[in-house]
């Protein structure tokens, strides 16, 4: 039995042509991954096929998202070619986020700086700690990432904090850190690190607005971020 294409599917069975033909928002995930993969396997069609590949990641395109070309090559009937197109849609994707979000951009409560922050921090398996760069109306003017680890085995210092908004002459910056564990409630070495950052920036003169912790990467949580100042831990 050969490989099955797309074009041998029913027609009204057909990903392109149901999109043609009911708008992309009718197709299952199965079938837009259908569209990308482009061909099933040996007795296979390319809707089955990306069904079994949405099964190996608990039908979680957010798992998919954040696979390997290694780890879907594993899957029978997936090539590199095959897991390669998936690997670019889903960075792609990615990339279009962090476009939007770097659009200009005000804050104007904590939950605005989450989903600011979210494009870049979704799906990330290593903490990262970011600063974000205020005007006077609260608009970003620069995003920096400025540590990469575990935040209590590598400490983040002032210097690497502050030293663009020195050098750009901005009065007011904001935190953010993601936990990658899901749990954004700060850890005793959060507490501790804002307290000092808070400090660091009286003495230059450089309002620290908040710290953000970014846990869950689902935009609908209501738990998937805390604001440190919302929790008390800033002086008024």
């Amino acid at each position: 039995m050969g490989y099955f294409l797309i074009g041998d599917i029913a027609e009204d069975e057909r990903p392109r042509e149901r999109m043609r033909d009911c708008g992309e928002d009718a197709l299952s995930n199965a079938e837009l991954l259908a569209l990308i993969t482009g061909s099933g396997s040996q007795g296979v069609s390319a809707v089955d096929l990306s069904r079994k590949i949405l099964q190996q990641f608990d039908n979680s395109l957010l798992q998919l998202s954040r696979s390997s070309i290694k780890e879907l090559c594993m899957i029978h009937g997936v090539g590199i070619a095959k897991a390669s197109g998936i690997i670019g849609v889903f960075t792609l994707a990615r990339r279009l986020e962090k476009q939007k979000a770097l659009d200009k951009f005000q804050i104007k409560e904590p939950e605005s700086v989450a989903n600011y922050l979210r494009p870049f921090l979704a799906g990330k398996n290593q903490e990262e700690f970011h600063v974000i760069l205020l005007d006077t109306k609260n608009y970003v003017i620069q995003k920096i990432m400025v540590s990469r680890g575990l935040l209590d085995r590598s400490y983040v210092h002032p210097r690497e904090v502050f030293r663009q908004a020195v050098k750009i002459g901005t009065s007011k910056i904001i935190l953010a850190h993601n936990h990658p564990s899901g749990d954004p409630t700060p850890s005793t070495r959060d507490i501790e690190s804002t307290k000092q950052l808070i400090e660091a920036g009286d003495v230059l003169g450089i309002t620290v607005m908040d710290h953000i912790i970014l846990g869950s990467q689902t935009t609908c949580s209501s738990v998937s971020f805390v604001s440190m100042r919302s929790l008390g831990y800033f002086p008024e």
